[in-house]
């Protein structure tokens, strides 16, 4: 009988959170895989639940030579429940390759919904949700950092970065390098905890805020989208047309093609294409 791999969200702070469908296959599972046996144990406790031998210590320094003993385990036929320290496991946690290798297997892999500190932060940052990038740890030096930093500022969409109190304010000032400091941005700190803290504004005066007092906790940045780029004057659109006028474009293909590159609005790219065309 083939077992099962499940991914189960637990509670990045209040543990309240924890759902009646984690807490049994918690109880149901043959092993937990977890990021921190210590950690997991604790929540166990907390559930009155036994740990002993079900916890077999899954983190990043080992997940790539683990999944050989976690197939083993699901070619048994047991039900192998994969957790992290807090919010689900893959979300910039480790659990990616268990599922990849689980499922090259053909091995049946659910997930339990839970806590998330990326979508938690986005949608209490006020900040637009229908369209957003989630980058994790943004690299920490060199030139992929500033490589991903001109990423992010040029994004249209909402950006989620995890970050770590000793680096949040150096990375809030990195990113007004990129983006200016009048970007919008939500610090949200220790979410669901005692001191939760989430904080609305610009990166400018995001720099102002984290001076105030020594960064603890963990921190979210998320950052507004990058503005439309203004439309492009006269001159370009003209210019562009007869580009393609020159290279012998249809009027309908050209006009298109000018509406989508320079981002002005049809209407107007056609009027100046049928002014320019009938000089």
């Amino acid at each position: 009988m083939s077992g099962r791999l499940v991914l189960v969200g637990t509670p990045i702070g209040n543990l309240g959170d924890l759902s009646p469908r984690a807490v049994e296959a918690l109880t149901t599972a043959d092993t937990i895989a977890c990021e921190d046996t210590r950690r997991t144990r604790a929540l166990l406790s907390h559930l009155g639940l036994p740990g002993g031998r079900r916890l077999l210590a899954v983190h990043d320094h080992n997940e790539a030579v683990k999944v050989a003993d976690v197939l083993d385990r699901l070619d048994k036929g047991e039900s192998v429940v994969v957790v992290t320290d807090a919010g689900m496991p893959g979300i910039s946690d480790p659990g990616e390759r268990l599922v990849a290798a689980a499922a090259a297997a053909n091995h049946p892999v659910e997930v339990v919904p839970g806590p998330s500190a990326m979508v938690a932060a986005l949608v209490v940052s006020g900040l637009p949700a229908g369209r957003f990038c989630f980058e994790g740890f943004l690299p920490r030096k060199g030139a992929a950092r500033a490589r991903r930093l001109a990423e992010v500022a040029a994004d249209s969409r909402t950006t989620v970065i995890f970050e770590a109190p000793p680096r949040v304010r150096q990375t809030v000032a990195d990113l007004a390098g990129a983006a200016g400091g009048d970007r919008r941005v939500a610090i949200v700190r220790e979410l669901t905890k005692v001191h939760e803290e989430v904080w609305r504004g610009t990166l400018a005066g995001a720099a102002d805020h984290l001076a105030t007092k020594e960064p603890r906790g963990e921190y979210v940045v998320v950052l507004n989208g990058a503005p439309p780029p203004l439309p492009a004057g006269e001159e370009a659109v003209e210019a562009a047309l007869q580009a393609h006028l020159d290279a012998g474009v249809d009027k309908r293909t050209a006009v298109a093609a000018v509406t989508t590159a320079l981002s002005v609005p049809k209407r107007v790219v056609y009027d100046m294409a049928l002014d320019l065309w009938s000089r």
